[in-house]
């Protein structure tokens, strides 16, 4: 448990670079990636641009998020080998739906699949 205690520790703004660059590199744009991070966490522009400048925690990020997308349940697949789905730590499956969110825009996914919609 303490790898997770360090990743929930570590500054969402010292990772949120990773997430842009990993986009970019495959044609996708910073834009595209905030859309991502609010759809997820119902953050505004304005809000999301203040936690990456104060370097909150992923734990703070995820516990400030003003409202979680109801629909973030239906993000499935894998992250590093393991799937989102079957993650138990709340904080660790936010993290790794995230991750998820940003692997398959990566991928060229069109953002109409990846903001997922219950019907």
């Amino acid at each position: 448990m303490t790898n997770y205690e360090r990743v929930f520790a570590m500054s969402f703004a010292g990772v949120y670079p990773h997430y842009v660059a990993k986009a970019e590199k495959k044609g996708r744009t910073k834009e595209e990636v905030d859309e991502c991070i609010r759809w997820l966490t119902g953050y505004t522009k304005a809000g999301l641009a203040k936690q990456i400048e104060t370097r909150t925690s992923f734990r703070d990020f995820f516990d400030k998020a003003p409202r979680l997308n109801p629909n973030a349940p239906l993000i499935k697949g894998t992250v590093c080998g393991i799937r989102v789905e079957n993650i138990e730590d709340p904080l660790m499956q936010k993290i790794r739906w995230l991750d998820k969110l940003i692997d398959e825009l990566a991928k060229g996914k069109r953002m109409e699949k990846i903001q997922r919609s219950a019907e």
